[in-house]
């Protein structure tokens, strides 16, 4: 140490710490301007690309947001229509039912009718075969009863004792 300080000379300390500024001065200007710049954009560019990425970190779930309602929304319009379907659907069947049952109501009344038609019809001619056959059957009796004279006498009497006067 001692030999250093006896070899010490001041005007090279002097010019090694012009020679050192100055050397400063040209690594300020010329590197570290440059190098704290790109340090700088390349910063500025992390913090960019994360705001970039947050961004679309945001849209995304956006979006996720949006097709999820749209996805409810059209579940949504999916059961409606559905619940029409089914509602028009049992519209229609009750609707024929209905107009089965009118019908099947209106074939059983033609039905009755043309029934009563025919048992009025079938009744008629009944009674007049009836008729027919008693008024047949009443002249074989009377003719066989009025064909002898005591027969006659005989029913005339009977008659008149069957009316009673009042």
């Amino acid at each position: 140490m001692e030999k250093l300080i006896n070899d010490f000379s001041f005007g090279l300390f002097v010019w090694q710490t012009l020679l050192f500024l100055l050397l400063l001065y040209l690594l300020y200007r010329f590197a570290w301007k440059p190098i704290l710049n790109a340090i700088n954009d390349r910063e500025e560019g992390i913090k960019n690309a994360l705001a970039a990425a947050e961004e679309a970190k945001k849209e995304m779930q956006n979006v996720t947001a949006d097709s999820e309602k749209l996805l409810k929304e059209a579940r949504g319009e999916r059961e409606a229509m559905l619940k029409e379907a089914r509602e028009i659907k049992e519209k229609m069947v009750a609707d024929a039912r209905e107009q089965a049952k009118q019908e099947g109501d209106k074939l059983i009344a033609q039905a009755k009718a043309t029934i009563d038609s025919e048992k009025k019809a079938a009744v008629a001619e009944i009674k007049t075969q009836v008729a027919d056959l008693s008024v047949q059957i009443a002249e074989k009796i009377l003719k066989e009863q009025l064909a002898n004279k005591d027969k006659q006498l005989k029913l005339v009497d009977d008659m008149l004792g069957d009316i009673k006067l009042k």
